[in-house]
């Protein structure tokens, strides 16, 4: 909890809903809980689909609707092919925010709160190459094609390395899940891992898989920056085995974006000149923060975060909406 709590309760019932089930979505789960309490929301749930199918995704936002809920923070199963769904849920009176990833313009979403991926993944691929230490060859490991970020990091990993003259030597993508990211990885390190000096990982599992792999070849040669805050990653970090890691911030996005949810249900219009920034997907963007941690830093990355939110949270309103009544 960050905040003190609202003397007024309010009918509406929020449903976070990622694209399926991941580890990065977690953190909404108690966002949404603390978002509830502090400002007096009936509800604020998380709701995971099954699998990452964008019909299961579709299924149970509708379901969710026939159940209550009338405001929705959805991460999009699909840029594109989501927006037909926002569109139902809209069309019912409920509010929809798309959270951690963007649906593709036009869409029916107030704005889009997330990370800026494509900066994340150029500054984190920056720290690498200084890590590096003038070496130049780099191996990018990212998550799955569906997913509206992944694009966005394969590019600015790229500029990043361009611009320092180093060369990404592999992309492997698709693999932000346990089994196809043990497989590729490892079999990669297996031939590759002396044609090599640096890896960057811009998805979760990736960043865990990479951490044990260069753990188990025991060689700290091959310099490695990863993205979030598994404790894999964390420990590898302490350790030397990892140089650092770019955290996210999925808590801030989910009670923050269960805030305006809220408001925009009970009244509130997105401001007509809100300053958005604009990616590759949406000219309404909102960045919820980013920050490099390494092993001076590592212990503390919680009050980091916090921290980005809070600073976020204290304008939110008077930067994004027009609440007179």
């Amino acid at each position: 909890m960050l905040l003190a709590g609202s003397a007024f309760a309010s009918d509406t019932q929020v449903a976070l809903v990622p694209g399926g089930p991941h580890p990065y979505f977690t953190a909404w789960e108690q966002a949404g809980k603390d978002a509830a309490k502090d400002f007096g929301l009936a509800a604020a749930d998380y709701k995971v689909p099954p699998k990452w199918e964008l019909s299961a995704q579709n299924e149970l936002l509708e379901s969710l609707l026939t159940q209550g809920y009338n405001a929705f923070l959805i991460f999009p199963g699909d840029p594109v092919g989501s927006v037909s769904t926002a569109n139902e849920l809209t069309s019912a009176g409920a509010p929809v925010i798309a959270l951690a990833g963007c649906l593709k313009d036009p869409s029916p979403a107030a704005f889009c709160l997330g990370t800026d991926t494509g900066h994340s993944a150029y500054l984190g691929t920056k720290e690498l190459l200084k890590a590096m230490g003038g070496k130049k060859r780099i191996a990018h490991f990212t998550g799955f094609l569906v997913d509206p970020n992944t694009q966005l990091r394969i590019d600015a990993v790229e500029k990043a390395a361009k611009e320092e003259g180093a060369e990404v030597v592999q992309v492997i993508a698709d693999i932000d899940a346990p089994e196809p990211a043990e497989e590729k990885i490892n079999a990669y390190l297996a031939a590759h891992a002396g044609e090599v000096d640096g890896i960057i990982t811009t998805a979760w599992v990736p960043a865990v898989v990479a951490s044990n792999a260069l753990r188990k070849i025991g060689d700290k040669r091959i310099k490695m920056v990863g993205i979030d805050h598994d404790e894999v990653v964390l420990k590898a970090i302490k350790d030397g085995y990892v140089d650092g890691t770019m955290l996210q911030n999925p808590y801030g996005q989910g009670y923050i974006g269960s805030f305006a949810a809220d408001k925009l249900r009970t009244g509130c219009k997105v401001k007509a000149d809100a300053p958005f920034k604009s990616n590759a997907l949406t000219t309404k963007f909102i960045d919820s923060g980013t920050v490099f941690v390494d092993a001076a830093q590592v212990d503390t990355y919680v009050t980091a975060m916090q921290g980005i939110t809070k600073d976020l949270f204290a304008n939110f309103e008077k930067t994004y909406l027009d609440c007179a009544q």
